[in-house]
């Protein structure tokens, strides 16, 4: 493994002897992580090498070795572009780290994704995301716990079918369905369909009533609204 941060997940790699050695910048393991790897220091020390970010995420290593990279999404929209940071496009969770790095030079760029989160309320897959971190012409594959899009060499248009065939929750496909072909009847242009006065629905749904799905029963927002559901997708974010 050849990466930017190493965390617990290694751990269940390294059990299963999936992975023999790892090559990382930084180590942010848990309380409990990092109680594992001092206790089993003698044994884990040589798994791993610790290299400076200037080299860990430098584009020609990256390119040179010709890695397939994965990294994670916070949403993404079905034309393939992704946005890692910000909750509702205006509120940080994380920073992008060393993604654009591995994802741009990369030989296959995979992103990743649980295609709901807060018991169905959230979609990670939307018409348009509401913050870019990573174009569609970086984003070659897309996976979620549904399936796997490959969306290499594909049209806009049928980069948006592979997503919702095979990445979005059975719960949202027909919203996402219905929100593309709709898009296509009144679009100003056809190779990338959008109905701009749609495209971030789901978003404000969001925001009106906790769900972006578009059966939950609707509520009328009041001045809290907004705050309220920001912090209740930090909280999910979060866990």
């Amino acid at each position: 493994m050849y990466t930017e941060v190493i965390q617990d997940s290694i751990f269940d790699l390294i059990d299963n002897d999936k992975l023999r050695f790892a090559s990382t910048t930084a180590l942010t393991f848990s309380t409990e992580g990092q109680k594992r790897f001092f206790k089993q220091l003698n044994d884990l020390k040589s798994k791993f090498v610790l290299r400076p970010m200037e080299i860990s995420n430098n584009p020609e290593v990256i390119r040179r070795m010709g890695l397939i990279t994965m990294n994670t999404a916070l949403e993404a929209d079905i034309y393939g572009n992704v946005n890692s940071t910000h909750v509702l496009g205006s509120s940080m969770m994380n920073g992008i780290g060393g993604s654009g790095d591995f994802t741009r030079n990369a030989k296959i760029s995979i992103f990743m994704a649980p295609s709901i989160a807060k018991g169905g309320k959230i979609s990670a897959f939307v018409p348009m995301v509401t913050h870019v971190d990573h174009n569609e012409h970086s984003v070659q594959v897309m996976v979620s716990e549904q399936g796997l899009a490959d969306l290499r060499a594909k049209s806009p248009k049928e980069r948006a079918k592979l997503i919702i065939e095979k990445c979005v929750h059975p719960s949202y496909k027909d919203q996402l369905k219905d929100y593309f072909q709709h898009a296509q009847r009144v679009s100003f242009a056809l190779h990338t369909p959008h109905d701009l006065k749609q495209a971030f629905a789901m978003h404000i749904r969001l925001q009106e009533t906790g769900s972006m799905h578009r059966d939950h029963q609707q509520a009328k927002p009041t001045s809290k609204d907004t705050e309220e559901a920001a912090e209740r997708i930090d909280e999910t974010a979060n866990k």
